[in-house]
């Protein structure tokens, strides 16, 4: 037999249900199945810089399956521009250094897309790295789903449900703002789910005078209300317009002050178009006369306990990422694809994001049951 190995595993990005399904999956099938001895890194890439971590045993495994967010913590640190007493530093040659001096053959980086950047930077950097997919958006390439989506599908589902009540008996229009900066995965299942009378996504850019024409058509039919699903980052079409005018001088730019200054100009021109659920409501109200409120989810849609489809999913891909560690194989997102999980590719995985195509089978339903997009 050969020597025990000793794998690092972290939580990165925002929190998301199911994550210590993952963590617990991973763990319990490194430690069982495989003999490898764990330890957790705390507060995400922040805790890898900072080398805190504490061992993961069965017992620190026991219980945590239907815990929502993350036992390990979280953060946004990315590893090649970390803050560190006032300065910009990069940190990966001081990570590297952590991993040798905790003698880990593999370090297990759960998270997003960002996520997926940095494990990827880690990987290039030499490190022995595995992403596990977690987003509530669904945006990450090449899985079908990612955990944290189905829990996150349910609450803004029930939300949509529960606004309709309100919507009806007070005759107003009810724009729910539901978490999707450049993805409307979650605002589209949950709107079809929860019957939304229309439905905005950054994919579809909307018209403000088709949605306020949709909601006179309901209340000219004796329906004199509406409730509509908006993602976060939903824009009327000046507007994507506008952004994507600004990520095309972004790409364009060709050194580091050109590129510095698209960021610059981007930033300002996305911080321009925030709070657009109330900017909606607004001119909705105004064009259809009909009173208008404005219902933001937030955080409540990535918090709680995460449901059985999150908690089989996590368990899933975590026990498959100790299967791919025992064997060796690294650089890869444990993806999720007809059922099974797949190693993908870090490099096809980190910067890609998986959007909602406008010929989607989603679309297409939400279409067909007379739900408007704002097109």
């Amino acid at each position: 037999m050969g020597a025990k190995k000793r794998v690092g595993i972290l939580t990165a990005g925002g929190d998301s249900p199911g994550l210590n399904a993952a963590i617990r999956g991973f763990g319990k099938s490194a430690i069982g199945h495989h003999g490898m001895e764990l330890i957790g890194f705390e507060q995400g890439i922040k805790g890898l810089a900072e080398d805190k971590w504490r061992l993961l045993d069965s017992s620190a495994l026991s219980g945590i399956l239907t815990i929502g967010g993350t036992v390990l913590g979280t953060s946004r640190d990315k590893p090649h521009k970390m803050m560190i007493d006032g300065e910009v530093r990069d940190m990966i040659p001081t990570i590297i250094e952590n991993c040798e001096r905790n003698k880990l053959d593999a370090l297990v980086c759960i998270g997003g897309g960002g996520t997926a950047k940095n494990a990827k930077r880690l990987s290039d950097a030499g490190l022995n790295v595995i992403h596990l997919p977690k987003t509530i958006d669904n945006d990450i390439a090449h899985t079908d789903t990612s955990f944290g989506f189905s829990t996150a599908l349910g609450i803004a589902t029930e939300a949509v449900d529960r606004l309709h009540s309100t919507a009806h008996s007070h005759h107003r229009v009810i724009v729910v703002e539901i978490m999707g900066h450049k993805a409307g995965w979650l605002t589209l299942g949950a709107g079809i789910a929860g019957g939304a009378d229309v439905i905005l996504i950054p994919e579809v850019p909307y018209n403000i005078e088709s949605v306020a024409e949709s909601v006179k058509r309901r209340a000219s039919s004796g329906r004199n209300f509406s409730v509509i699903a908006l993602a976060e980052g939903a824009r009327n079409e000046e507007d994507t317009a506008d952004m994507q005018a600004a990520e095309a001088l972004r790409k364009a730019a060709s050194t580091p002050e050109a590129k510095a200054a698209a960021d610059r100009h981007r930033a300002t021109v996305e911080a321009s178009h925030r709070d657009n659920a109330f900017k909606v409501a607004a001119e909705l109200e105004q064009a259809t006369g009909l009173e208008s409120r404005v219902t933001v989810l937030g955080y409540v849609q990535r918090g709680g306990t995460p449901d059985a489809n999150d908690r089989l999913l996590g368990t899933l891909l975590g026990s498959a990422g100790a299967d791919f560690v025992a064997k060796g194989t690294f650089g890869v997102t444990v993806a999720s694809q007809a059922g099974e999980a797949v190693p993908v590719p870090l490099a096809d995985v980190a910067g890609n994001l998986k959007t909602v195509p406008v010929d989607h089978a989603w679309i297409k339903a939400a279409r067909g049951v007379g739900t408007a997009l704002g097109d």
